[in-house]
C-alpha cells in the first residue's frame, strides 16, 4: 500500500508542520555534508516528522510525570531538563541549558522594555486623568458662578 493510500492515523492537530521539519532537517544535514542543497524524499520527510512527533509526546509525558512527582500541575523548563535526563539524552542538557539561558536573557530584556512602556503609558494616563479632573472642577466652578449670576447671588465688589 502506498503512503498516499494509507489511512491517516494521526489527527491533523498532532501533526508537525512539514515545512518547518523539512527546513530543520535540511539545515542540519547540510551542516554535516559538503553537498550544498540536500533533497529529501517524501517518505524520509514523513519519517522525520513522525519521529519528531513521537519524541515530543514521549518527552511531554515524561516531563508531566516529573511534574506530578513534585506535586505540581505546571510543567517547567527544569521538569523538561529532568525528563531529558530520564529518557537518557544527557548530551542534550548542555545545549538546552545554554539556549534556555539565552532565551531568558532576551525575554528579560523584552519584559523590561514592556514594563517601561507600560509605566510610561500609566503615567501619561494618570496625567490626563488629573488634567481632566482639574478641567472638570474648573468647568463646574464656572457653571456654579454662572448659575449664581443668574440667581443674583454673585457679588461684584
Amino acid at each position: 500500500m502506498e503512503s498516499s493510500q494509507m489511512p491517516k492515523v494521526v489527527a491533523e492537530v498532532d501533526e508537525l508542520p512539514k515545512a518547518i521539519v523539512r527546513r530543520v532537517v535540511k539545515e542540519k544535514l547540510s551542516r554535516c555534508s559538503d553537498a550544498g542543497d540536500i533533497a529529501l524524499h517524501k517518505d524520509a520527510l514523513l519519517a522525520f516528522t513522525e519521529s519528531a512527533r513521537i519524541f515530543i509526546h514521549y518527552l511531554s509525558a515524561t516531563a508531566n510525570d516529573v511534574t506530578k512527582e513534585s506535586r505540581r500541575q505546571t510543567i517547567t523548563a527544569d521538569d523538561v531538563l529532568k525528563a531529558i535526563q530520564e529518557i537518557e539524552f544527557p548530551e542534550f542538557i548542555g545545549p538546552l541549558k545554554s539556549s534556555l539561558e539565552e532565551f531568558r536573557r532576551k525575554n528579560a530584556g523584552k519584559r523590561a522594555e514592556a514594563s517601561k512602556a507600560k509605566e510610561l503609558k500609566k503615567r501619561k494616563n494618570d496625567g490626563e486623568s488629573s488634567e481632566m479632573k482639574d478641567d472638570g472642577k474648573r468647568q463646574k466652578g464656572a457653571s456654579d458662578n454662572e448659575q449664581g449670576d443668574a440667581n443674583g447671588d454673585a457679588t461684584d465688589e
